[in-house]
């Protein structure tokens, strides 16, 4: 596995938040998080990105590649709500924000956590961070990396003793407890997105007037 964490921050400089879920398909985590079916298409991070830059204003030119017209019949942009893209690798699928809070919740954690176990990383513009994992509906940790003694999970002990995030915090430097604790995490949780798996075109779907 990359030593790496995902997303690379120098990609998502605004911010991001991704879940990873162990067993499920990208498709099927994308209706989870969505809570509706909605229509999914083909997007690279490159398209997702101008799609959120340009909205109703995009041209042919700005996305070469894609029908314009179905960008607007999938709702795709409407920048009102969050557009997710979705893909795999390993155990585990993920699904990413940039930016926007809407993955964020512990509602969706808890959700796309039934029968079996899921991971949440986010970040904001403003560089704050925070690590929630889920088992079979329930969020057993929900912290943030600079304060971990403050966990607001049922169980916290569960994710410690699974990954022993909480050695990689106390060992690093506290400017990098997020990206020490993460790193852990995804190193023995074994669930990763590579910058390879996150460049190509991935399921992505837009989700309307939730922001």
């Amino acid at each position: 596995m990359s030593g790496s964490i995902f997303p690379n921050s120098q990609l998502y400089g605004t911010g991001y938040c991704v879940l990873f879920v162990r067993d499920i398909s990208p498709a099927d985590l994308l209706v989870k998080a969505s809570g509706e079916k909605a229509r999914p298409i083909l997007l690279n991070r490159l398209e997702a990105d101008a799609i959120k830059t340009f909205g109703d204003d995009i041209e042919e030119v700005d996305v070469p590649d894609l029908d314009v017209e179905e960008l607007h019949s999938t709702g795709m942009l409407d920048n009102s709500g969050p557009l997710l893209r979705a893909g795999s690798y390993g155990d585990w699928s993920f699904v990413i924000e940039s930016e926007g809070p809407y993955l964020a919740s512990d509602e969706i954690l808890a959700s796309v956590s039934r029968d079996t176990s899921a991971l949440s990383a986010r970040v904001s513009e403003a560089g704050s961070s925070w690590l929630s994992y889920a088992e079979n509906g329930e969020v057993l940790s929900s912290f943030d990396p600079l304060f971990p003694e403050q966990d607001y999970g049922k169980r916290p002990t569960v994710l410690e003793e699974l990954t022993g995030y909480r050695g990689a915090i106390s060992g690093g430097d506290r400017a990098e407890a997020y990206e020490n604790a993460f790193r852990k995490i995804q190193q023995e949780l074994q669930c990763a997105a590579p910058l390879e798996v996150d460049t190509p075109r991935l399921l992505a779907v837009r989700i309307a007037g939730v922001y």
